[in-house]
């Protein structure tokens, strides 16, 4: 009966819940499911409009949610998470491996550059930059500082791509081997720059910027172009320059 399966999927969820992370809505089981991730409990209020959206947007994957899926009550829901996603479906997956990341992070050589935010202090523009690094194939992210890039609330933004890219914390002096890009208004504008494939590239917090130590180790130092008087980009938007500028109009998809 759907009640039992409800009331065994709800004790589930709250034994798995401390150690895996949250996919919050259907976006984000449908990437996790997609780049291989080990889902191990889903939830929704309205399975019947979860398989529509499904159909729609994942029929690759709507056997599998459906498989995945149990319907609890809207109020069950609520308990369960922070906040309900429009979607009305959440999901947990076992976390990638720190080690298996730092490998895809240190292979040599690297195709694709790897994305460095340096202490970066708001949660939903780190989700939203490895939602940009997935998408543009960068070999990963890496961020200094105290924040997890784990967080619900970076994952939350991220809309599950955390599984389709390598994604960790390091100390500054313990980055991936590779020149060092880093983002500067004093810099070269970047237009006259090639950024190679195996490159940091390093931004800056979004209030104090690149910190002394980074900037100093620079292989160089570049700027995206500006008007004057503008002080700055966001920080998901100065990524997403710069991972274009690295693509270029002629490199192979």
């Amino acid at each position: 009966m759907i009640d039992d399966e409800a009331a065994q999927a709800v004790r589930h969820w709250r034994a798995t819940a401390p150690e895996t992370v949250l996919l919050d809505g259907f976006h984000a089981l449908k990437h996790a499911l997609r780049f291989g991730a080990e889902v191990r409990a889903a939830v929704t209020s309205d399975k019947a409009a979860a398989l529509e959206l499904a159909a729609d947007l994942a029929d690759d994957l709507t056997e599998t949610i459906a498989d995945l899926l149990v319907e609890v009550e809207a109020g069950t829901l609520r308990e369960l998470v922070p906040r309900v996603h429009p979607t009305r479906v959440a999901a947990l997956a076992v976390r990638r491996g720190r080690q298996g990341n730092l490998d895809e992070l240190s292979k040599r050589p690297r195709t694709a550059p790897v994305v460095v935010l340096d202490n970066p202090r708001n949660l939903g523009n780190v989700g939203a930059v490895v939602r940009l690094a997935a998408g543009f194939g960068a070999t990963g992210v890496v961020t200094t500082g105290d924040i997890d890039p784990w967080h619900p609330n970076a994952v939350r933004s991220g809309a599950g791509l955390h599984f389709a890219t390598a994604v960790e914390r390091l100390p500054g002096d313990a980055l991936p081997e590779g020149p060092l890009y880093v983002l500067d208004a004093e810099g070269e504008d970047i237009r006259s720059v090639t950024i190679p494939d195996d490159a940091l590239l390093a931004f800056g917090s979004e209030r104090h910027g690149i910190s002394p130590e980074l900037r100093k180790r620079a292989t160089r130092l570049v700027a995206l172009p500006m008007r004057p008087q503008v002080s700055s980009y966001n920080l998901a938007t100065s990524v997403a320059m710069a991972l274009f500028h690295w693509g270029g109009p002629d490199r192979p998809a």
